[in-house]
């Protein structure tokens, strides 16, 4: 006899108590997002538009009437611009390495080069100031050989930082989007035009570049978007004289308090960034229709000619130099005071001085942190969970051909479900100080509202992360053993969790990470008793003093220490060769 669970499927019939109960499950992750997501940024339209309860559009046009703001919107647009132009530049050769040839250490390089996009950005910024800041390691080395009495390279609070962060933290998306589309292109064409007598240069202007246009230019525009959208890097390394959109909403919202501006500059970053996912979205579509995916014996080869060696060996020492030259100044000025090696400034990371500006010890920032991360990696996986089931559900009853109001439910949840990624973490946090400082949901001062936060923002990575495992699930299999006797909790245990338990570990672990290293919604929600870790190296950083700096490098080191084992955890556990990114 079947069992009822299985003959429903076999036979179509459905439960209607199931029916129900998969209802409620699918209406979570909905009300979730709608109170949390779409309504702060709804609290930011009518903010921005009817402030007085009339509409008025003048603080929405102030932006291109304003010269300040039409400056703040220039710079913004022609340092991204800048950004992206030499990220391209310097990691166009890389990727063609990647791509194409095999060599010991490879996997080791690749990874290297992309531990900076995992990493805060607050970080980035420690790690730029440790390198070449007025008290860096470059600094510090060229005064001691030369005998000079002041810093002889002056980057601090310049453009020229900021492009060199931007660049050092955007690299290895190009990198890894390049090269792996790159290495799916077969080399037969480009044999083939040399066979009629191509030049190298006619073959790659003419054929290669040509087939390699679409992840350029969905590459470009994701680190258009990463730089547009820039905050950490450009507060800490730029200082007051510098300012993007998202730092002057920043500024506009908690220094002078103007709500109704901020809210306005924040609906235009909306606009902007929606644009230009969509550019990226038809880009990525268009990237995988392209070409199928090839083995990688069929395109790389050994490096055996000597022009091949410089080639490659100098390609990876640009990895390794532009990749670990901040990671390790971080490390190495963390551990260096005036009298030379020293632990003082992770000793005193859990002591409170006296004349400390922190209400509690920095340590007390760490153990927040940690906290909210956990509370938010709880919220992101349990969402993320039911939305991939239930995505995975309609996907299979599409391709069983059910009705169309199927596909668009499926499709209208995956949509909502991504937006946050369209969405900076200064607008969210922006949105939740309007939403949820008035009735009727007055829950600012809640302790919650910052993992909630996080959350929003962790939740589409874990979906993308566990809905291949999810997919690999086999019907059938969980049909077979409902026949042969188990019971739904039974058949979950030993035929999906082996499938999933990895996608969920590698979810929680984006989500954990994600949290910890949060700075844009943290600045805004953040209590200032309750300090984050990326608070608290933002605080440091802005007070005079060598010790509170080394305690600002101290706890970026910790945080990338952390970083660095959960990316190397996230590509251990990665469920098959390709993500879902």
């Amino acid at each position: 006899m079947v069992p009822p669970p299985v003959a429903e499927s076999l036979t179509g019939r459905r439960n209607p108590a199931r029916l129900i109960l998969a209802g409620i499950v699918f209406l979570l992750p909905i009300i979730f997002f709608a109170l949390f997501y779409i309504y702060p940024l709804g609290s930011i339209l009518r903010l921005g538009l009817i402030p007085e309860g009339v509409l008025d559009t003048a603080a929405l046009t102030q932006l291109f009437t304003d010269g300040y703001l039409l400056r703040v919107l220039w710079f913004t647009t022609w340092q991204a611009m800048v950004s992206t132009v030499l990220t391209l530049l310097l990691a166009f050769p890389g990727a063609y390495v990647l791509a194409r040839y095999r060599f010991r250490g490879k996997t080791a390089v690749r990874t290297l080069a992309t531990l900076p996009f995992v990493l805060p950005t607050v970080v980035v910024a420690a790690a730029f100031v440790a390198l070449i800041g007025p008290s860096g390691v470059i600094n510090t080395w060229l005064r001691d050989l030369f005998a000079l009495e002041a810093a002889p390279i002056r980057l601090n609070q310049t453009v020229w930082i900021i492009l060199a962060a931007h660049v050092f933290y955007n690299y290895s998306v190009v990198l890894r989007l390049l090269s792996a589309y790159w290495q799916n292109l077969p080399p037969s064409m480009t044999q083939a035009a040399q066979m009629l007598g191509a030049s190298p240069r006619r073959v790659f202007f003419e054929v290669t570049l040509p087939l390699l246009r679409p992840a350029i230019t969905s590459a470009a525009t994701l680190v258009f978007i990463f730089c547009f959208t820039s905050f950490g890097v450009i507060v800490i390394l730029g200082g007051p004289r510098f300012a993007t959109l998202e730092v002057e909403i920043y500024r506009q919202a908690l220094n002078l308090f103007s709500l109704p501006l901020a809210a306005a500059l924040s609906l235009w970053q909306i606009i902007f960034t929606f644009i230009l996912m969509w550019v990226y979205t038809r880009t990525q579509a268009r990237v995988g229709q392209t070409v199928k995916a090839i083995s990688r014996g069929a395109v790389e080869r050994a490096v055996k000619k000597p022009r091949e060696k410089i080639f490659v060996f100098g390609n990876v020492v640009l990895i390794v130099m532009l990749i670990g030259a901040p990671l390790y100044a971080l490390v190495v000025r963390s551990f260096r005071g005036r009298s030379g090696f020293t632990t003082a400034y992770y000793q005193a990371l859990f002591t409170n001085r006296d004349d400390s500006l922190f209400f509690i010890p920095p340590g007390e920032a760490i153990l927040n942190s940690v906290l909210i991360a956990l509370v938010a990696m709880a919220l992101s996986v349990s969402l993320g969970l039911l939305a991939a089931q239930a995505l995975t559900r309609w996907e299979r009853e599409t391709n069983g051909r059910k009705p169309i109001g199927t596909t668009l439910l499926a499709r209208g949840l995956d949509a909502l479900l991504m937006l946050p990624l369209a969405t900076s973490a200064v607008t969210i946090g922006l949105g939740y100080l309007i939403a949820f400082g008035q009735s009727p949901f007055n829950w600012r001062a809640s302790l919650l509202m910052l993992p909630i936060a996080h959350a929003v923002v962790a939740v589409p990575f874990v979906m993308r992360a566990v809905l291949p495992g999810f997919r690999g699930i086999q019907p059938a299999l969980r049909e077979a053993a409902a026949i042969l006797g188990a019971g739904g909790w039974r058949v979950w245990w030993e035929v999906d969790w082996p499938l999933i338990r990895r996608p969920i570990l590698v979810g929680a672990v984006y989500a954990f990470t994600i949290s910890l290293g949060e700075f844009g919604t943290s600045i805004f929600l953040a209590r200032p008793e309750r300090p984050t870790m990326p608070l608290a190296i933002y605080r440091f950083l802005g007070q005079p003093g060598a010790l509170n700096y080394g305690q600002a490098l101290a706890m970026s080191v910790l945080l990338m220490l952390v970083c660095a084992v959960a990316f190397l955890a996230i590509e251990h556990f990665r469920f098959g060769n390709e993500g879902e990114f």
